[in-house]
């Protein structure tokens, strides 16, 4: 036998499927952080397509859902929706409102009045995504008015008869980004809500976009991931929230 190694076919067998295995995994780890393809595709309606509407509607667009992107000027968003392909759209607020089986709302703060009082018909018993943070020293009166009522149900006095779902508030667009489907544990999304069915279909988005939804509870309790609050801004698991939560009780 000269210095070479001889290789049975055994050998090379062994070779081979070890090979093979690791591609697998390899290939196994690259799908496992795409979004899947929804059995029923929702048609979702984007309510401002600045930084959070735009990311989060992008996402849902990958993931197979049509979206409707809106703002007071829709011929701004063309070269967004075109990047996107077939599945997204661009039109005014009230397009997007009736376009929606779900709405997501991204806008100041102080806009929801206007937005409330200029759709209550198209807005009554619409699942509504609610993204909005009310800051003081852009949103003026209403900001203080969040902080004292709760945020939660400040969104549903001026958003009134929509099935509201507080959601998507806590972080900024680079961290959604960043963190949509990653491998290992996924990030955590807060959401709160009264209405069952509504917490349901805004966790099938969440996840649909990448995160882990993690319901806090009621309306009630968005104060506690509203902006400044002690589960706003974490960049978490589902575990290490739902821990959190806990320790808050």
């Amino acid at each position: 036998m000269n210095g070479f190694m001889r290789f049975s076919p055994t050998r090379r067998a062994l070779l081979r499927d070890g090979i093979l295995t690791v591609l697998a995994i390899g290939v196994a780890g690259r799908i496992s952080a795409q979004p899947a393809v929804p059995a029923q595709p929702l048609r979702i309606g984007i309510i401002g397509s600045g930084h959070i509407g735009s990311t989060v509607g992008t996402l849902w667009v990958k993931a197979g859902h049509p979206v409707m992107f809106s703002s007071r000027h829709p011929e701004e968003l063309a070269s967004l929706a075109h990047d996107l392909g077939p599945l997204a759209k661009t039109g005014s607020v009230a397009e997007a409102l009736a376009f929606g089986d779900v709405v997501l709302i991204a806008v100041p703060y102080r806009a929801y009045p206007e937005i409330g009082r200029d759709n209550a018909a198209a807005l009554k018993d619409k699942v509504v995504l609610d993204a909005g943070n009310a800051v003081p020293a852009r949103d003026g009166e209403i900001a203080t008015e969040a902080r004292d009522r709760g945020i939660g149900e400040t969104s549903a006095k001026y958003l009134v008869g929509a099935r509201i779902v507080r959601a998507f508030n806590t972080l900024g667009y680079r961290v959604l980004q960043d963190n949509a489907n990653r491998l290992g544990e996924r990030m955590a999304i807060p959401i709160a809500g009264d209405d069952a069915a509504a917490l349901a279909r805004a966790s099938d988005l969440v996840t649909a976009a990448g995160f882990d939804p993690v319901v806090v509870g009621p309306l009630t309790r968005a104060r506690e991931f509203a902006q400044g609050a002690p589960l706003y801004g974490l960049q978490v698991s589902a575990a290490e929230l739902r821990h959190r939560i806990e320790t808050m009780k």
